[in-house]
């Protein structure tokens, strides 16, 4: 009884995780973000067509969707269901069910997760990001060095079940994944500089 509770968990998480702030918000625009700019449907791209404005609001709704599942699976199945429902997030964000399985790159779920796991590990990786910023003004390289921030500080601070820590390792692994592209470029030198959109673009 207690994998299928489990196994639910996943499920919600998946399809809270499908819905997809970026495709939503910029349809409503008037068009679709995975459209314009880098192609992707995450708050990144979105700041970078439409204006900070517009990317703000993103991350936030990613964010607050990403913590929903995991406190239905909490209430669910305790810890283990929390962790169960961000794996499912995860997914949904970056192949939503809604959006044909195109999404985004699982930056803003991943520092949900992180907030919810605990708050001195997202306050670790929220430095990681802005510090590489600064000296890459690379959006991408930030994400990926942030993603790898998390299963570190976990093990460095301690204290997390095991389940927990194979969420870290996914997430570092994941976002990796997800940025294949963007890491292929900047190791070539061609990835460019983050600079916000004009607002209503």
């Amino acid at each position: 009884m207690a994998g299928v509770v489990l196994i639910l968990t996943v499920l919600i998480g998946y399809l809270l995780g499908s819905v997809n702030i970026a495709i939503v918000l910029t349809r409503r625009l008037g068009g679709d973000v995975r459209q314009k700019g880098s192609g992707n449907a995450g708050a990144t791209n979105v700041a970078r067509v439409y204006g900070w404005k517009v990317g703000l609001i993103t991350l936030a709704g990613d964010c607050l969707k990403t913590l929903l599942a995991m406190l239905l699976g909490k209430l669910m199945a305790g810890e283990p269901g929390a962790v169960c429902a961000a794996f499912g997030c995860l997914i949904g964000h970056c192949f939503p069910l809604y959006f044909g399985f195109r999404g985004g790159k699982a930056v803003s779920v991943s520092g949900a997760i992180a907030l919810f796991l605990s708050w001195k590990v997202f306050l670790i990786i929220l430095a990681i990001f802005f510090l590489m910023f600064f000296a890459t003004k690379r959006v991408s390289a930030c994400s990926m060095t942030a993603g790898v921030g998390i299963p570190v500080s976990m093990l460095l601070l301690g204290g997390f079940p095991w389940y927990a820590l194979l969420l870290g390792v996914f997430i570092a692994l994941f976002v990796i994944f997800m940025h294949r592209g963007n890491l292929h470029r900047l190791i070539r030198g061609t990835e460019p500089e983050f600079h916000f959109g004009k607002p209503n673009k």
